[in-house]
């Protein structure tokens, strides 16, 4: 396959930034796109040029790194992660435009790496459980119904790599954020933290810059892990009931 790459290049966030077009010949159909860009920058290495920076980690669509703005869509043209999008995806000849998040919260480190150190402070306000719960009780003693069990795994599978904020026009990080909260929330071991979690979450989530919900779901339409939309909705009943039952009101 021959393509021609428009790639995002910025040196830091203070940089402006461009793009710079990048022909490449020789592209096997069966190459992941992380796979077509280390063509890319072994060829950049050889000439002496500096290579385009992009995250990756495990390249098994687990950890949510490869996060990529291509053609229009976060992660491509597939709903799945970066790392797990192929190169049939794509046309001979084709025009590839690849960018980072752009999010106010995600600032641009180099390249294609963006900073997401802010979807962790959400987490550290309140996505944990603190309590002594003892020892590890066997799985049976606790009963949990099946069809909580499973949404709270489904929440649960959420890896953070920000394509819902990425996916949205005002940059929210509210599908991020009701994940987190609903898979505590569902179970016995999230009880006790429930109402200040969603509190301190949600108020982290604003501090951060994320922007409000904008209600089109484009965010769970480009999830590779296909979160719903129901999340969201938890979210808002958990935050209003932790509010309005708030020594504070």
């Amino acid at each position: 396959m021959k393509l021609t790459l428009k790639v995002w290049r910025q040196k830091n966030a203070s940089d402006n930034g461009s793009f710079v077009t990048y022909p490449l010949d020789g592209i096997s159909k069966d190459m992941s796109f992380l796979e077509m860009l280390d063509v890319l920058n072994e060829e950049l290495s050889e000439k002496g040029e500096d290579p385009v920076h992009f995250d990756h980690d495990c390249r098994e669509g687990i950890c949510g790194m490869c996060s990529l703005y291509i053609n229009g869509k976060p992660h491509g043209p597939q709903q799945t992660t970066t790392c797990q999008l192929h190169m049939r995806s794509f046309s001979d000849g084709e025009t590839i435009t690849i960018e980072p998040w752009r999010a106010k919260a995600f600032p641009v480190v180099k390249d294609l790496v963006v900073d997401r150190a802010s979807f962790d402070r959400i987490i550290q306000a309140g996505g944990y459980v603190s309590v002594n719960t003892g020892g590890v009780p066997d799985a049976n003693e606790i009963p949990i119904p099946k069809v909580i069990a499973d949404e709270a795994f489904d929440a649960a599978t959420c890896i953070g790599c920000g394509a819902c904020v990425a996916a949205c026009k005002n940059a929210s990080a509210m599908l991020f954020t009701s994940a987190k909260i609903s898979q505590l929330a569902m179970l016995p071991q999230g009880q006790v933290e429930r109402k200040n979690r969603a509190e301190k979450m949600i108020a982290q989530m604003d501090a951060e810059g994320f922007g409000a919900c904008t209600n089109t779901g484009a965010c769970a339409a480009e999830c590779p892990k296909g979160i719903s939309l129901t999340n969201i909705a938890r979210m808002n009943r958990e935050y209003f009931s932790a509010v309005l039952s708030s020594d504070n009101v």
